[in-house]
């Protein structure tokens, strides 16, 4: 699978979701102060990303 999301920690010790293309970086969550705070912003990714609209500046 070429797509996934990785949770990590960061330099500050906080765990940020991190969304990747064959080990490409496209983009990361804020830090949280947990493992779980992270899995919940993945979550509501996959449950609000799908249906959110697309605005061009």
């Amino acid at each position: 699978m070429a797509h996934k999301f990785v949770i990590e920690k960061n330099k500050a010790g906080e765990y940020v979701a991190k969304f990747k293309h064959n080990s490409e970086l496209i983009w990361w969550t804020e830090g949280y102060e947990s493992r779980a705070s992270a899995r919940n912003a993945i979550a509501s990714i996959l449950k609000n990303g799908p249906e959110a609209p697309v605005e061009e500046a």
